[in-house]
C-alpha cells in the first residue's frame, strides 16, 4: 500500500505561492499584480516568501517540468501540477528539508492527487538533483521564440543571456541627493548601490525616511544620459513607478511625469512622497497630452511600453506572458510615443527613448524611424557610462544585457538612445 506523507496543516505562504503561480501560467496575470491580489492578512514576510517560491518555479519552469516528464504518464490537472512545480522548486533549488516541502505539497494538492503528489516528489526528493545537474537549464527555460530571436541579434552571447535569467537579481538602489549608501551595499560604476538577492528594501535603514529607492542599475541610465540641468524643463513621460522621475528631479529639473493608468500613478505619488520629492503629476495618454504641448520642454524622457524580455531577472513570468506577436504590437505603440515625444521638445531640446526589451525592434529598430522626425543622433559618451563602454552601438546608442557586469550581479537589458532637436526646430544641417 503506498505511503502518503502526514498531513500538514495549509501552510500561508505556500499557500500564497500556490496563489500566485496559478495566476501567472493559468490566469496570465502579472507577479507583482498577483501578489497585490494576495490577502491583506497575509504578513508581509509570508508574502516575500511566496513571491521567492513563486518566483524560483516560474524563473526555472522548464528545468522544473523536465525533471517531473519522468515520472508522470499523463499531465495531471493544473492544480495538481502546480503543487508538484512548488514541490520540486523547494526540493531543488530553495533548500526546503524534503519532509517539509512534500508535505506542504500534498496538502497543496486536490484530494483525488494528493498520492500522487506525494509519491513523484518522493522520487524526486531522493533522485532530482542528479537530474536536474544533467538539465541544459538555460535552454529549456527559455522559450524557443526568445532563444532564436536573442541568437539572431546577439549570436553566442545569448547563453550568457538566459543563464543570467536562471538566478534571482540582487536589490538596486539609487540614492537621493545626499544620501549614503545603507551598510554593507557595493557602490557599482554607475553610482548604484547594489545589495544581495533577497534583501528587503522596506527593512533597511533609510528607507522611511525616503534616502532611496529601488532601481536596476541599467533603468537608471536613461535619465542619466539624458544630462539635465538644474532648472530645465523636462517631461518624463509613461513615468510609473517614479524612479527616473526622482532621478530627475533630484538634479534639479521642474519635472512634468505623465502616466496613462491610475493605479500606477498612485504608487508613483506614493514614492515620490516618502522621498520628499515634488513633480507634476499628469494622469493622461501621452500621444493626446502632447499634442497641446509642442515645442514646451526642454527635454524629453520616454521608457515606452515594451515586452520586457530585459527585466526577466527581476520579473520571471516575463517569458510565460509574452509571445511573439506581442514585439511587432508594441513596437508600433513606441513608434507613436517617440513621435508625440518629439514633438514635445523646444528648439535644440534633448529627448532620450529606453525600452528595458531585448528584442531589437524594440530597440535598434527605431533609429532610423527617430532621424526621420528630424532629430540628430546625439551618441552616448564612454564617459557617461563607466564601465560599460563597451554597451555602446556603432550607432552611439547604448545597449545593455543581463550578462554584462556577470561578476557584479549583472543587470537589466536596455536600449537607450539620445537625440537632439535643431536650434530652428529642424534636424541636423
Amino acid at each position: 500500500m503506498r505511503q502518503v506523507a502526514p498531513s500538514m496543516p495549509l501552510n500561508p505562504t505556500r499557500s500564497a505561492a500556490f496563489t500566485l503561480v496559478s495566476a501567472v501560467l493559468e490566469r496570465r496575470r502579472g507577479l507583482d499584480e498577483a501578489l497585490d491580489a494576495l490577502p491583506g492578512r497575509l504578513q508581509p514576510r509570508d508574502k516575500a516568501a511566496a513571491h521567492r517560491i513563486a518566483a524560483a518555479v516560474l524563473r526555472r519552469l522548464g528545468s522544473i517540468d523536465a525533471v517531473l516528464e519522468p515520472y508522470l504518464r499523463r499531465e495531471p490537472s493544473p492544480p495538481a501540477l502546480q503543487a508538484l512545480r512548488i514541490g520540486v522548486a523547494e526540493l531543488l533549488l530553495l533548500g526546503t528539508p524534503a519532509h517539509a516541502a512534500v508535505g506542504t505539497a500534498v496538502a497543496l494538492a486536490p484530494k483525488p492527487f494528493a498520492g500522487l503528489v506525494n509519491a513523484v516528489l518522493r522520487k524526486v526528493a531522493t533522485e532530482g538533483a542528479a537530474a536536474l545537474e544533467e538539465l541544459d537549464a538555460a535552454r529549456l527555460d527559455t522559450p524557443a521564440w526568445l532563444w532564436s530571436a536573442w541568437h539572431a541579434a546577439y549570436g553566442p552571447k545569448v547563453r550568457a543571456i538566459a543563464e543570467a535569467h536562471t538566478r534571482p537579481a540582487p536589490l538596486d538602489l539609487s540614492l537621493a541627493p545626499g544620501a549614503a549608501a545603507p551598510e554593507g551595499a557595493e557602490i557599482l560604476p554607475n553610482g548604484t548601490a547594489r545589495l544581495p538577492p533577497g534583501t528587503r528594501i522596506t527593512e533597511l535603514p533609510g528607507f522611511a525616511e525616503g534616502a532611496f529607492w529601488a532601481q536596476d542599475a541599467a533603468a537608471s541610465l536613461p535619465a542619466r544620459i539624458l544630462g539635465v540641468r538644474a532648472g530645465e524643463r523636462v517631461a518624463d513621460l509613461c513615468a510609473a513607478p517614479g524612479g527616473k522621475t526622482a532621478q530627475l528631479v533630484g538634479m534639479g529639473a521642474a519635472v512634468t511625469a505623465v502616466e496613462k493608468e491610475a493605479h500606477r500613478v498612485e504608487r508613483l505619488r506614493e514614492n515620490l512622497t516618502r522621498l520628499k520629492m515634488r513633480a507634476d503629476v499628469v494622469v493622461g495618454d501621452v500621444i493626446p497630452w502632447s499634442a497641446e504641448r509642442r515645442g514646451s520642454f526642454d527635454a524629453v524622457l520616454l521608457d515606452a511600453p515594451c515586452t520586457a524580455t530585459g527585466t526577466i531577472r527581476r520579473h520571471p513570468e516575463v517569458p510565460h506572458l509574452r509571445r511573439p506577436r506581442d514585439v511587432p504590437k508594441l513596437a508600433a505603440t513606441q513608434a507613436a510615443l517617440i513621435e508625440a515625444a518629439a514633438g514635445l521638445l523646444a528648439p535644440g531640446g534633448r529627448l532620450v527613448v529606453a525600452t528595458c526589451s531585448l528584442q531589437p525592434e524594440e530597440g535598434e529598430a527605431h533609429m532610423a524611424r527617430i532621424a526621420a522626425l528630424g532629430l540628430r543622433p546625439d551618441p552616448v559618451r564612454p564617459d557617461e557610462v563607466p564601465g560599460l563602454e563597451a554597451a555602446i552601438t556603432p550607432d552611439g546608442a547604448l545597449r545593455t544585457r543581463p550578462d554584462l557586469w556577470a561578476e557584479k550581479g549583472g543587470m537589466d537589458g536596455f536600449f537607450v538612445a539620445r537625440f537632439v532637436r535643431g536650434p530652428e526646430g529642424g534636424g541636423a544641417r
